[in-house]
């Protein structure tokens, strides 16, 4: 796949970006979100400072990112678990079955 130059802004700035064949929609999606939590983190905090809004916007993603990751992890932890249970259920179910 090649790469496509696609335009996006971010706090006012056109900034071209490579991105693979077919992703560009998603790439504007994503520098849309970036560019509105930066907005909002600006008018929540008062911060006027790029580097400041980058950087704390950054690390919010990154916590939001990581909670989902450990949620997702204890998700598949509590789903094997059931797997497990209901395995052996069947299994017992079985053990206990009259020959025919």
């Amino acid at each position: 796949m090649s790469n496509q130059a696609v335009e996006i802004q971010v706090l006012g700035r056109s900034l071209k970006v490579n991105c693979p064949a077919g992703q560009e929609d998603a790439l504007k999606a994503a520098a849309a979100d970036f560019d509105q939590r930066l907005k909002e983190l600006a008018d929540r905090t008062h911060i006027n400072n790029t580097e400041q809004l980058l950087i704390f916007t950054g690390l919010n993603i990154c916590n939001e990112l990581h909670s989902e990751r450990h949620e997702q992890q204890r998700n598949a932890d509590k789903m094997s678990n059931r797997i497990n249970e209901m395995q052996d259920l069947l299994e017992k179910a079985l053990q206990y079955q009259p020959e025919r």
